[in-house]
């Protein structure tokens, strides 16, 4: 389960509340909520999951203290599916812990979405101001920002200020073809202002590093902080924090090649057939279970941090405009520049495990490792894509 997918879980427990007459709040009065409710990672003191202070945010409407709320809604939270387990601490939050069996759900849902996983229509119909000056950095950081805030179906609009400098057709940002926006919009009038972009210039024109190492050297460190430009960004090795994600990438194509040649493909979940299955031996790393659950083996060979990164993602594109701001946040595409190297730091050693070695035969669990091993890469693939930057396939 995806947190954008958590959040409208904890909207529709929200609203059985209500339906039901257990919570009285008239939520056509309070013009955010219905959009979406804040879930993040819980805080010192917290348990489980995910953590939501939705609570706190209805206090006041209702007329009841936030811990009265988190009550009323933790039973209509608790038996939606995918949801094990809520509990209240603090003044009101409410700490989720998650159905670990839905790991083979979540990894299906990236195989199908592919590139586009985490895409939404969170911000659909809504148009954002950028005010940038003729300056390289500005320009890369507001093509990127632009390519995310599409993939949630806004749209923005650059405009220049200030009067031009030289600046090289190596080092402009390419043109945002990719995600598609609604040509339909309102006026930008009603984004509650423009922003302005003024990053750290760089020192020193990128071009020499060429264009994907130009954009990663420019967008990886926060707009305040100042960008290194060197030929350190070109040497692939493991130093190189642009190599190790584009070098994952090529590894997970190169798994699926190598398993296609050995004559299996991805299966994110185990079906009775497959453990059945004489060519494909039931898994020796799981303990044989007459009541596993179907997917328990995905689940098992997933307790690290590759699903909750996976899981994550789109939260981290989706809060490219905060619930509670009216314009874009800048520091987003460095944001997805590190969340792409945690990932990709999480999945080299994962890799040696997904193909059969020696005379071992193609197992069930080499198929639920290879799902893995795509959907990996295909949000490493998808977040490259958003700050403009190729994915090769092979490296």
């Amino acid at each position: 389960m995806t947190p954008v997918e958590l959040s409208r879980i904890v909207l529709h427990a929200v609203r059985r509340a209500v339906d039901a007459g257990d919570l009285a709040v008239d939520l056509h009065g309070l013009p955010d909520l219905p959009r979406r409710v804040s879930v993040a990672p819980p805080g010192p003191g917290g348990h489980g999951d995910y953590a939501t202070n939705v609570a706190l945010q209805l206090a006041r409407p209702a007329g009841q203290p936030p811990l009265r709320v988190a009550e009323v809604l933790r039973p209509h939270l608790a038996h939606a599916a995918g949801i094990r387990d809520v509990e209240i601490t603090g003044p009101g939050f409410l700490n989720i812990r998650l159905d670990r069996g839905t790991g083979s759900g979540l990894v299906q849902r990236v195989l199908e979405q592919g590139p586009r996983y985490g895409y939404s229509d969170l911000l659909a119909g809504r148009v954002f101001v950028l005010r940038v000056p003729y300056d390289v950095r500005a320009e890369v950081l507001a093509d990127s920002l632009s390519r995310i805030v599409a993939s949630q179906g806004g749209r923005v609009e650059v405009r220049h200020e200030a009067s031009p400098t030289a600046t090289t057709a190596a080092t402009e940002p390419r043109a945002a073809t990719e995600p598609t926006v609604p040509t339909s919009a309102p006026s930008p009038s009603a984004t509650g202002g423009a922003l302005v972009l003024r990053p750290l210039p760089a020192p020193e024109a990128p071009t020499p590093l060429g264009p994907d190492a130009a954009r990663w050297a420019l967008l990886h460190p926060a707009p305040h902080d100042r960008p290194r430009i060197s030929a350190d960004h070109l040497v692939q090795r493991e130093s190189n924090p642009l190599f190790r994600v584009r070098y994952a990438h090529a590894r997970t194509r190169a798994v699926h090649r190598n398993a296609a040649d050995l004559g299996f493909t991805p299966q994110p979940a185990l079906s009775p057939q497959s453990t059945a299955d004489a060519d494909a031996p039931a898994n020796a790393d799981v303990p044989a279970n007459a009541d596993m659950p179907a997917n328990a083996d995905l689940d098992a060979l997933t307790e690290t941090p590759l699903l909750r990164l996976l899981a994550d993602h789109p939260r981290l594109l989706s809060s490219v405009v905060p619930a509670d701001a009216t314009r874009p946040d800048p520091g987003t595409p460095s944001r997805l520049t590190r969340h792409l190297v945690v990932l990709a730091d999480a999945v080299i050693p994962f890799l040696p495990t997904v193909l059969p070695r020696g005379a071992e035969k193609p197992s069930a669990a080499h198929r639920a490792r290879l799902a893995l091993a795509d959907a990996v890469g295909a949000v490493l693939a998808g977040g490259l894509s958003l700050l403009g930057i190729d994915a090769p396939d092979h490296l």
